[in-house]
């Protein structure tokens, strides 16, 4: 087994203006890394030198603190559109969550949520899952489809069968590296044709992809199973 140890560290940037609320953040970071998962290195500064950072691909914005709600957001997706968003906003805001996370953003927390909650939020967001309240799931499929019935004509796009079997593991909510060990082959693999099922799709994050794949022919019988429809509303995200 491969330890923390040895895997190379991830860094998470912060986004906080209050230092009360950064120092907050930071000391999430004090708590140990899981057995097999790569230590997490809280990195702090102001928006324009965090983003000018190439090698940073995570962000934790806190809404709360930092000023320009979710125009913040925006900016940063044009700024640097691969980077991973987790935002902290304020509770009982669905339309901002659902508004977050369109925008790109691969995780909302409450601003009740507490340290062990926000760490846990960060580690899924990092093996590629999305997390966000589960009250929200059909305003936000509602929301993602009505995009995917404009772009989606009834053939849909043609996949190769290698393609087909990793969108199939996506809807089962599985991370890129449990694809890899699952297919037998390796995680930069996976995150190949994950970026090539997104732009033939026309999807810009991982669950507009999984909203839009169960349109297409290929995967419509994914999990119909002895699970039936339960099992297919398993979509790749992480839902509390």
């Amino acid at each position: 087994m491969v330890s923390a140890r040895n895997l190379a560290p991830i860094r998470i940037g912060l986004v906080a203006d209050e230092p009360i609320r950064l120092a907050g953040l930071s000391s999430i970071f004090e708590q140990p890394s899981g057995a097999g998962k790569p230590p997490l290195i809280p990195i702090s500064g102001t928006l324009e030198e965090l983003l000018a950072q190439s090698t940073l691909e995570y962000l934790v914005v806190d809404l709360s603190s930092a000023s320009g709600g979710l125009e913040i957001l925006n900016s940063i997706c044009l700024a640097r559109p691969n980077i991973r968003l987790i935002v902290i906003g304020p509770e009982g805001k669905d339309e901002l969550v659902m508004e977050s996370i369109i925008a790109g953003a691969r995780g909302y927390l409450e601003l009740t949520a507490g340290p062990e909650m926000v760490r846990r939020a960060i580690d899924e967001v990092t093996v590629g899952s999305i997390w966000a309240p589960r009250r929200l799931l059909s305003k936000l499929v509602d929301r993602l489809l009505k995009v995917s019935d404009t772009s989606l004509n009834n053939t849909g796009p043609r996949l190769t069968a290698r393609e087909s079997q990793v969108l199939e593991h996506i809807l089962m909510a599985r991370s890129n590296r449990e694809i890899a060990r699952q297919l037998g082959i390796e995680e930069r693999t996976v995150k190949a044709h994950v970026g090539r099922l997104m732009r033939k799709t026309g999807s810009d994050n991982r669950i507009e992809l999984s909203m839009r794949a169960l349109h297409l022919p290929q995967v419509s019988q994914v999990n119909a199973g002895p699970g039936g429809k339960e099992e297919q509303s398993r979509y790749a995200v992480t839902l509390k």
